[in-house]
């Protein structure tokens, strides 16, 4: 008889956050629930959006579990390194864990967001990257982690914000913005 080996799990509220500052720079640590207690702590965070070959944006309604804004539709994937991690590498943990996807990442950008969550009380007060990459396949998600996954177009996920901002998270608009802004340069 062989006894299965259970991974243990992990609570993630009671890891490790890198908080900065204004710039950027990294001030400190605490864990990710002292972080997002209000009035928050600005803190070290990724938003990650996948497209297929079509250009369409990989996105995902969270967890009901989720212990901020739970149910909303989000970005492909969002976390929080530990202090000192590679945002990339990390990115890309998360982006395994959740959606059982891998894809090769870049960072293109910066979005800074505060946001309150009026169902939790809990707040955001994020120095998100955004990273970029490619997937071509069909996501194996968590149930713990995502509720549903769906293929859009940017162009009509962001009319969509526009008109029910209540179905998406805050940061969602932004981190689009921030990666349509990267996409559009020379």
């Amino acid at each position: 008889m062989t006894a299965e080996i259970v991974p243990p799990v992990t609570d993630r509220e009671a890891l490790l956050v890198e908080l900065v500052d204004e710039r950027g720079a990294r001030v400190g640590a605490l864990p990710v629930a002292q972080a997002h207690t209000a009035p928050g702590r600005l803190h070290r965070a990724f938003s990650v959006l996948l497209f297929d070959d079509d250009g369409r944006l990989l996105l995902q309604q969270r967890a009901g579990v989720k212990t901020r804004f739970p149910l909303l539709w989000s970005n492909t994937c969002c976390g929080h390194p530990l202090p000192g991690q590679d945002v990339t590498e990390a990115a890309a943990t998360r982006l395994a864990e959740e959606l059982g996807v891998t894809a090769e990442l870049r960072e293109v950008g910066i979005y800074r967001y505060q946001a309150a969550d009026p169902g939790t009380g809990l707040v955001e007060d994020e120095w998100d990257h955004v990273l970029v990459g490619r997937f071509r396949g069909v996501p194996r998600p968590d149930p713990d982690e995502v509720a549903d996954y769906t293929w859009r177009w940017a162009a009509e996920l962001a009319d969509a914000i526009t008109v029910d901002r209540a179905q998406y998270t805050p940061w969602l608009a932004g981190v689009l913005a921030v990666a349509a802004d990267a996409v559009s340069r020379p």
